[in-house]
């Protein structure tokens, strides 16, 4: 997901008129009955939970060519499909999971994608062995610039361009830009001092 007119579009499926004025995910997800709850619990919220990176990475993965509705209509059927996202159980996934995940409909079956998730489990783990957790790994590379933060993804994990990328970091709190100024729940994130916040006070 990204914020923007050119992102809401995608998001969502709406098409804008280039004349009209921009319309932000702020403006069109707050009561809407899927982007909604995201918006206001967990877009941009800072997280330590593994399981909760994870589930973010893989979701942005997913993303790629598709809107965020389409991925967080599918959010708990890929829930159950990868194990509720626990990193070892998805890491250890051999041939048997991976002919299950390209049959189950309820998730994108993209063999590429559900590679990456695989594999990017896997490089988490390793993570988790050399900085104690994949939070961790974040914090010790932080702050950095988007273009650094993608060059790094690109090095560390797979199937992770600049927009995936930079959607991560968004939603996770380690880059800005969640939500417009005016939105309460901007109030609601600056409260719990998220990453970005915390390094531009520095």
């Amino acid at each position: 997901m990204a914020d923007g007119a050119t992102g809401v579009a995608h998001a969502t499926g709406i098409r804008r008129d280039q004349e009209e004025s921009i319309v932000t995910y702020c403006d069109i997800a707050p009561e809407h009955p899927i982007h909604g709850p995201y918006h206001d619990l967990e877009y941009g919220f800072p997280t330590r939970s593994e399981t909760a990176l994870f589930e973010r990475l893989v979701l942005e993965i997913n993303q790629a060519g598709l809107s965020w509705l389409t991925i967080l209509k599918k959010r708990e059927a890929f829930r159950a499909a990868f194990d509720g996202f626990e990193v070892d159980r998805v890491a250890a996934y051999a041939a048997r999971e991976r002919q299950r995940l390209i049959g189950d409909a309820g998730i994108v079956r993209n063999r590429l994608k559900i590679e990456a998730a695989i594999e990017n489990a896997r490089r988490i783990a390793a993570i988790r062995a050399s900085h104690g957790s994949f939070a961790e790994w974040l914090d010790a590379n932080h702050p950095m610039e988007k273009s650094e933060w993608v060059k790094l993804f690109k090095r560390t994990f797979v199937f992770t361009g600049g927009e995936i990328t930079g959607e991560f970091l968004v939603s996770t709190g380690y880059l800005g830009g969640a939500h417009d100024p005016q939105c309460p729940v901007a109030k609601k994130i600056a409260r719990l001092k998220p990453p970005w916040m915390r390094a531009r006070r520095a």
